[in-house]
């Protein structure tokens, strides 16, 4: 059994991207692979058969390995709810908040939780594809290290290290990064792989030759840097522009400080058919069919970002003029009446009012809820599917008009009785297609183009593994996952 894992010299590197396009190229192959990340530290999450919680990158790398996701691909998940504290999430379940000081102290505990994940992967399938977090050569998160170098000394693995060429100052990102290391550490690392690279690979040759000579490790691949691929983010939001129809939907997103799940609207952004738009700090919301109020990780404090913001005001006057609001988990919970935290489970204890457009209230819990659900949106009757991740406990005179009707028996959300208004704790829900199409007809599109995107992102996958095929040695890989 071969465990292979990727560093990157900085966040966004194209870890999670290359550790994504490695496991379909070796499901070509017929090489059982299971995806792996130590630690993670993002807001975007999903929700495991098992009912545990990972990072979302990881649950997009078990379906380029054709595996359903597991608690153990990513065993410690932190999910910041301040600028200096997290959620800790261990094997899919929130064991306690903590400081960033406490947490390191703690570190020796979360090892122990990634080491024992591993163990299993390692017995299951004949490769353990690692994917590191931010870079190994962080200096003051070098001691107690779980993520990067080291997990690679405890179990014993070779590292690839990938840096992205479109940022500039590549060969000083590679050669700072191996310096930094120790020496066991720079002997761990077999080879380096440049992304992101646009124009004549002769011209990048002399600094390949370089780098080779200078470090006496070899360049595995230079990968080009493609415009149209995607691939869910695993924490920054991807604002790439996409080319649309003449007549689009117009959909807006305001961008709050704790936003969690924003890969919700991935598949509106790629809808030709719908012009999204994340609005951020400072910016007022522009005149849209649709606002949609995202999911949150610390929902009272995001609320008064909103009001702080005037967005609270933008959304009554968008409603005066008769568009649409959807509050999705953290979002449906700021259009009720009130948002209570009795236990201080997102920051100090207390209550907040919400927006009041829904009349229902919120209690925040402290046993999470997670489930994969399936039902019907209650628009058209369509199919829907999606994933619950709250701690939060609805409950009013509001919900008696249902948005959606779930497999288990159980109601989720709520409309309006003008039908302005929809709120769901369901995340993933523009991910079906009916579903998607009936919204966007709520919304006010007339003729919708049914896009489905379990199939794009499919797509994608396999145009990843043409990647590896193409541009990296494909023998040097094969002698570092041992087959």
């Amino acid at each position: 059994m071969s465990t292979l894992m990727v560093q990157g010299t900085t966040s966004d590197a194209g870890k999670s991207t290359l550790v994504t396009a490695l496991c379909r190229w070796l499901v070509r192959q017929g090489v059982a692979v299971a995806p792996f990340k130590p630690q993670n530290m993002a807001l975007n999450s999903a929700v495991t058969a098992e009912g545990g919680e990972i990072g979302r990158a990881q649950a997009v790398q078990a379906q380029a390995a054709n595996l359903a996701p597991h608690t153990d691909m990513n065993p410690v998940l932190l999910k910041p709810n301040s600028d200096t504290g997290s959620q800790v999430i261990i094997h899919g379940r929130a064991v306690t908040s903590m400081n960033a000081v406490a947490y390191h102290d703690y570190k020796a505990i979360a090892m122990q939780a990634v080491l024992a994940s591993h163990a299993r992967l390692r017995d299951a399938y004949a490769v353990v594809m690692v994917e590191g977090a931010g870079s190994p050569a962080e200096i003051n998160l070098r001691a107690n290290d779980i993520a990067n170098m080291g997990f690679a000394e405890a179990v014993d693995c070779p590292v690839l290290l990938i840096a992205d060429i479109n940022r500039g100052g590549v060969f000083a990102h590679l050669v700072g990064t191996l310096e930094l290391l120790s020496p066991t550490e720079q002997a761990r690392v077999k080879g380096f792989i440049i992304n992101r690279f646009r124009g004549d690979i002769a011209l990048l040759q002399p600094g390949l030759d370089w780098l080779e000579a200078r470090t006496g490790k070899p360049v595995v691949g230079v990968l080009p840097y493609v415009m149209d691929l995607h691939l869910e983010a695993e924490d920054g939001i991807d604002q790439r522009q996409i080319d649309k129809a003449a007549q689009v939907l117009k959909v807006v997103v305001p961008v709050l400080p704790r936003i969690s799940n924003h890969t919700d609207f991935d598949p509106l952004r790629l809808h030709p058919q719908v012009d999204l738009q994340f609005i951020g700090p400072g910016q007022p919301i522009p005149a849209a069919d649709l606002i949609i109020l995202p999911g949150s990780k610390s929902v009272r404090s995001d609320l008064a970002y909103l009001r702080a913001s005037g967005w609270d005001t933008a959304v009554a006057r968008h409603l005066r003029y008769g568009g649409k609001v959807l509050g999705i988990c953290g979002g449906l919970q700021m259009l009720g009446e009130q948002m209570h935290d009795p236990l201080g489970l997102e920051g100090a204890a207390g209550s907040s009012e919400g927006l009041g457009l829904l009349a229902f209230s919120t209690t925040l819990e402290e046993e999470k809820q997670l489930r994969n659900v399936r039902g019907r949106l209650l628009l058209e009757d369509a199919q829907v599917s999606g994933y619950e991740i709250h701690a939060g406990v609805t409950s009013g005179s509001g919900l008696s008009r249902a948005a959606v009707l779930l497999d288990d028996g159980r109601s989720d959300g709520a409309q309006s009785e003008d039908g302005q208004i929809l709120g769901t704790y369901l995340h993933g829900v523009f991910e079906t297609p009916a579903a998607c199409s009936a919204l966007l007809r709520w919304a006010g599109l007339a003729s919708v183009q049914e896009v489905d995107y379990h199939a794009l992102r499919e797509r994608d996958i396999e145009r990843l593994a043409d990647l590896v095929e193409n541009h990296l040695d494909t023998g040097l890989l094969r002698k570092l996952c041992g087959i």
